[in-house]
């Protein structure tokens, strides 16, 4: 049975923290480095709900992708809800690592899961890590739809690819044009639009578009806009984080039983259609 610091050698080792952004703030939030890990929980965000699974589960360690702390802080007092986050994991014997933008940068990463989740095959990233000599890293990726879709049929097949929110899937353009070449990104995407433009693609796939970018973007060129949930857009990258703690547990012989979160925690609950003015 490993120790907590052998997983965490393993998970650096998939995603190191070399490879995150300067403002990120990734890797071991919690744990004792020699306790034994036998049930790892794989999450998008470190919510006390989903502390509350682990913790019925039995579960030694939570990997997420979202930081507890992203911005710092200067208390972890159990008055607060990230607090509280901290002291259910310790009284728990729970270790808490989180891989960020290091997975989102990484090869395979999280926009390689959310491209393979909607049907688009891969070429390569939106915006190469210039430190990659293979051309493989970096974020956001393009890819290809085979055959093509109307933009429509793409939209739904990313409905159908993501797990499902209140939120739905929105498209920007004209439903029955025809998409080949696309460009996804796994979570906010939309400082990219410059890069998705000169990518020459006809689609893009991302979440959390705002009005002014995504009106702006669809005047500047003719590239059709997909917006999904932030949280559904990065959930396939826990399966593929799995698969690959199972490999590495695998190559050391590790008895290590794993588990993707069952838990939503997308924000928004539930959805109003609105009907058009006849």
């Amino acid at each position: 049975m490993p120790k907590l610091s052998d997983v965490i050698t393993a998970l650096e080792e998939l995603y190191p923290p070399q490879w995150a952004e300067s403002w990120d703030a990734v890797g071991l939030v919690c744990g004792d480095p020699q306790a034994e890990v036998r049930r790892v929980l794989f999450a998008v965000d470190p919510v006390q709900a989903v502390v509350d699974e682990a913790v019925a589960w039995g579960a030694d360690l939570v990997v997420t992708h979202h930081p507890l702390y992203l911005r710092g802080t200067t208390t972890v007092a159990a008055t607060t809800f990230k607090g509280r986050v901290v002291h259910t994991l310790i009284r728990n014997g729970i270790a808490l690592h989180v891989a960020h933008t290091n997975a989102d940068h990484a090869d395979p990463g999280v926009s390689d899961a959310l491209a393979e989740a909607v049907g688009v095959t891969v070429t390569g990233p939106l915006v190469p890590d210039p430190t990659d000599p293979l051309g493989r890293r970096g974020t956001g990726r393009v890819g290809l739809l085979e055959p093509p879709l109307t933009l429509a049929a793409f939209a739904a097949n990313v409905a159908r690819g993501l797990p499902a929110t209140a939120a739905g899937v929105r498209i920007s353009g004209d439903p029955n044009r025809l998409v080949s070449r696309v460009a996804v990104c796994g979570g906010s995407g939309d400082s990219l639009f410059a890069e998705v433009r000169a990518a020459g693609v006809d689609a893009y796939l991302t979440a959390d578009l705002r009005h002014h970018p995504a009106s702006e973007a669809a005047e500047a060129a003719p590239v059709a806009l997909v917006d999904a949930a932030h949280w559904a857009t990065e959930w396939p990258w826990l399966p593929l984080a799995e698969r690959a703690l199972h490999g590495a547990a695998e190559t050391h012989g590790w008895t290590v039983e794993t588990r993707v979160s069952g838990t939503v925690t997308d924000p928004w609950t539930a959805h109003a259609p609105m009907s058009f003015p006849a």
